[in-house]
């Protein structure tokens, strides 16, 4: 039988404990995701919102960056250790941390890029992008990261190298498709500029992790 996650605060708050437990130098020295870099390359710096930041490498490279982050995740541990980091990197006051359950937490203002990288909240995956499309600005950038549903041989494997991993396969109610994904992205308010689906390695990790990665600007 496939085990269900809820992805609540609990959830949340266990695997971030476990992952400090079993990794302890993971929350600390992670790097930002790969596609981050390459998917901000031409946008210029302005206001963004990281959504589900968890240990907080996405959030403190675009502070690095230039960007006026604001950083919402429910697990008071792993933002904790993500504001520390943010201290020993020099970029305390590019970022605003904020505690808050996703499904219910709402902007008082719309930002100039909102990205989440493999989050899933206790909602369902594509509401939950769904939702975080509404807080983008016109003219703003949409990025999304996430855990690319397959049935390619064996389940692939997965995990944020970050912390949001859940063992070996993602769940299914975390993993979504491509077309999934674009299909909610309705043609008038939206241009698609990449969408892509990728499998790759990191050394020392035995399996491999499918992606899907989805950039979108907000028509003016």
């Amino acid at each position: 039988m496939t085990e269900q996650h809820e992805f609540d605060k609990d959830y949340w708050e266990r695997h971030w404990h476990q992952t400090h437990h079993d990794r302890p130098g993971a929350m600390s020295t992670s790097p930002a995701h790969p596609y981050l870099a390459r998917e901000t390359a031409d946008l210029a710096p302005g206001s963004a919102l990281d959504a589900g930041c968890g240990a907080g490498a996405e959030a403190i490279w675009l502070a690095s960056h230039g960007w006026q982050v604001t950083a919402v995740d429910i697990a008071p541990v792993a933002l904790a250790r993500a504001a520390e980091r943010a201290t020993e990197s020099g970029v305390s006051e590019r970022v605003r941390w904020v505690e808050a359950d996703l499904t219910s937490w709402a902007p008082d203002t719309r930002f100039d890029l909102v990205t989440t990288h493999y989050a899933h909240p206790a909602m369902p995956q594509l509401a939950f992008y769904d939702r975080i499309a509404g807080w983008v600005a016109p003219g703003g950038t949409l990025l999304i990261v996430g855990h690319l549903h397959t049935t390619e041989g064996a389940e692939p494997g997965h995990g944020h190298e970050h912390g949001h991993g859940h063992g070996q396969h993602p769940p299914a109610e975390a993993s979504v498709t491509l077309a999934d994904i674009t299909a909610g992205l309705d043609s008038a308010t939206w241009e698609i500029v990449t969408a892509e689906e990728h499998r790759r390695t990191i050394p020392g990790r035995e399996a491999p992790l499918y992606d899907v990665v989805v950039r979108a600007t907000r028509r003016r």
